[in-house]
């Protein structure tokens, strides 16, 4: 089911309905990339990994394979931390990537963020010479799903064959998934903070991150993820803002509120360039935090982290 090869970005949603349709589409567009010696990555959950792989056969290691539950359990790490840390090893050649960024196991919490992430691969890597083909399970997803996918990839691909894509709009998607973020229904511990208390910052993340059961390298990673936050907050929304603390079944939660305005749809999700001043705060958040949740508007913006309580790091 492989096409030509055009030069630039080529941005595949696959509806897969089975393990055969699955296997019919990737195996080949692994096998030609390795028969054109172009680089090839396949991010995926470890059981269609394995499919994969198997699929594919000896390859020499020239194919990396990276368990996207973990690599890119937050849907904020793929674009830097997946994607362009690949292409960025192979900068001088054309490269092929398979990312699936969306199975069953994801939550309804962290649809948004995984629709929003593939609206914007559309404009992060305009300029770049790259074929990504991104599977989606047409019978395992929810509809809503579906449809986000055909809106955030121009062409499309299944059983009977290649298309562009009708509903292709990325940009509605990010500006669509840009809502207000639900209150939470637990108790919230509130801090005020501004450059005069930095120090109390830490002092009160790290309190309730030890009483929230995280590992202790956990509740290291959460304390330089809120720091950076609030640090931006003063030095660019205003000189403070309002830091909210809770605890869920699942995570504990911190929620950096200020004056700012995040109005441009790739801040943190590009890493910067080595020799680049500032711009590292956000994508060095979404590297540490296990989901991060961000709502900006002209009056503010809110960021909200999530660390897993039960010790599982998904990076």
């Amino acid at each position: 089911m492989t096409g030509p090869r055009p030069d630039g970005l080529v941005h595949e949603g696959l509806f897969y309905r089975d393990r055969s349709e699955l296997l019919a589409a990737t195996v080949p567009f692994v096998r030609e990339a390795l028969a054109r010696d172009e680089p090839v990555l396949v991010a995926a959950p470890a059981d269609r990994l394995g499919l994969i792989r198997a699929g594919v056969g000896t390859d020499d290691g020239r194919v990396r394979y990276t368990d996207m539950t973990e690599a890119g359990r937050n849907p904020g790490r793929i674009i830097p931390w997946v994607l362009q840390a690949f292409l960025d090893r192979h900068a001088d050649r054309r490269v092929r990537i398979i990312g699936e960024p969306v199975w069953a196991g994801r939550t309804e919490v962290e649809q948004p963020a995984c629709a929003q992430l593939e609206a914007l691969i559309n404009s992060a890597f305009a300029d770049r010479d790259v074929h990504i083909l991104c599977p989606y399970d047409a019978t395992g997803l929810a509809a809503g799903v579906i449809a986000d996918a055909c809106r955030t990839h121009p062409v499309l691909v299944d059983a009977e064959g290649r298309r562009p894509s009708p509903a292709f709009a990325p940009a509605q998607v990010v500006a669509g998934h840009n809502k207000p973020l639900p209150v939470p229904d637990e108790p919230v511990s509130v801090l005020r903070y501004d450059i005069g208390s930095l120090s109390q910052v830490r002092r009160f993340v790290t309190a309730h991150a030890s009483d929230g059961a995280l590992d202790p390298d956990r509740v290291a990673d959460l304390q330089i993820a809120v720091t950076e936050l609030a640090t931006n907050s003063i030095a660019h929304a205003g000189g403070g803002g309002v830091l909210h603390v809770w605890r869920t079944g699942e995570h504990l939660v911190c929620e950096i509120q200020d004056d700012g305005w995040l109005n441009d749809p790739l801040a943190g999700r590009l890493a910067p360039r080595h020799d680049g001043i500032g711009g590292r705060g956000l994508v060095i958040v979404h590297a540490l935090c296990d989901l991060v949740l961000v709502h900006s508007t002209a009056a503010g913006t809110t960021v909200r982290l999530h660390m897993r309580r039960d010790g599982r790091a998904g990076r």
